[in-house]
């Protein structure tokens, strides 16, 4: 007997980028003392106002099962919350809730791919994606992108992939793992692609209140882009609900009615008391949301006053999103090689560019997620362990 392809294939055949981060959590598990600066993790847990609302709705009942498409409370107020934020007329019928960012991504592309189709998506790339695509039975293409256009994707570069067939491209904006966000000049010349090639676009959107510089704009606002936009949601962000494993996915009617049948034969749903409690958190309005994002802007102003000071680690400019993305080529090491190292030397834990694709080799992810005096040393350690290892190259 043997297992399918589709499961077997899903990471490739290789790895699946996240080989530092276990071998971190190998060393906590031993007892070392290590500074995680791998996932996107709030340090600041779930508020406690939240956690209060899903245990009145656990105690009061609802823990049985719950409508498959969501609960009709929690479709309307993230409807509310589209249409306000985006300018697009949005109903409960155009969502669909589902357990995480995650899941939606998946369902999402199972909507739009057919088995043997490729699928578009940006790299550098948030490191499920291209396991995603190859679980639903799609190949997977990604898109080169460069450090020094802040690895925004260029629509010639999207076209010459898209000419060759494709179903779908997905986006992420603002961007995991670079910070960036794209522009409304990048968003127009990948909506005409889309238009073009008739493509489906897959809009993630999970740092939408994540924003530092710039504004975000959603391209399911862009002209003819409704009618052919999914985009991916999340309370795990924007309320630091990251285990609570609840998202949606906002598309067409006839989209979310297919995908309410996916949703009966796969999950049957999210826990009722779940809904609730994100009706609730969606319900103090960006108060709430700016309070979970705060840390974060914090931290990257002292990020950027750290690198200011130096010339060895080159930032790439983090417009939004958890994450900033160092240049460490001046070292001679590639990224999994420069995290490695400093994961050995000092016990700090970060993310190699390679795990989200080849467009960020030389570079690593430093997710801004412990409290600020010990971010700010463990990034200059970080510097310093880079100035000495670009010493050596040099001698």
């Amino acid at each position: 007997m043997e297992l399918s392809q589709r499961i077997t294939n899903i990471t490739g055949g290789g790895s699946d980028g996240w080989d530092v981060f276990y071998k971190a959590r190998r060393m906590i598990a031993e007892g070392t003392d290590v500074i995680e600066l791998t996932i996107g993790e709030h340090d600041i847990r779930t508020d406690p106002i939240i956690l209060s609302a899903m245990d009145t709705s656990a105690r009061g009942g609802h823990t049985g099962y719950a409508m498959v498409p969501g609960t009709q409370e929690l479709r309307e107020a993230v409807a509310t919350r589209l249409t306000e934020r985006t300018g697009v007329p949005t109903t409960y019928e155009n969502i669909l809730i589902t357990p995480g960012g995650q899941s939606a991504l998946f369902a999402a592309h199972l909507a739009t791919c057919s088995p043997g189709t490729r699928a578009l998506f940006i790299d550098p790339y948030y490191a499920t994606y291209p396991g995603t695509i190859r679980s639903v039975g799609a190949e997977p293409v990604a898109i080169a992108t460069h450090a020094e256009n802040a690895f925004k994707p260029r629509a010639e570069d999207i076209t010459s992939e898209a000419i060759k067939g494709a179903s779908s491209l997905l986006i992420n904006t603002p961007n995991n793992p670079t910070g960036t966000i794209y522009e409304r000049d990048t968003l127009q010349a990948i909506a005409q692609v889309c238009q073009e090639q008739d493509l489906w676009l897959i809009s993630d959107e999970v740092y939408d209140t994540q924003v530092w510089e710039g504004a975000h704009l959603s391209p399911r606002a862009l002209p003819g882009m409704a009618e052919r936009t999914l985009v991916i949601g999340s309370m795990s962000k924007s309320h630091a609900m990251t285990g609570s494993r609840i998202g949606w996915i906002a598309a067409p009617k006839e989209v979310i009615t297919h995908l309410i049948n996916l949703a009966t034969h796969t999950t049957y749903g999210v826990p009722g008391y779940i809904q609730d409690a994100a009706v609730f958190a969606l319900s103090q309005g960006n108060p709430l949301e700016e309070e979970v994002a705060a840390p974060f802007r914090r931290r990257r102003k002292l990020a950027s006053d750290i690198l200011a000071a130096q010339s060895t680690v080159g930032l790439i400019p983090a417009q939004g999103a958890m994450y900033i993305m160092l240049n460490v080529r001046a070292t001679g090491l590639s990224g999994e090689e420069f995290a490695n190292s400093l994961l050995d030397t000092h016990h700090i834990a970060t993310m190699p560019g390679e795990s989200f694709g080849t467009s960020a080799h030389g570079h690593i992810r430093v997710a801004m997620t412990v409290d600020d005096e010990r971010f700010k040393q463990a990034l200059q350690i970080l510097v310093d362990h880079a100035e000495i290892l670009a010493s050596h190259k040099a001698s």
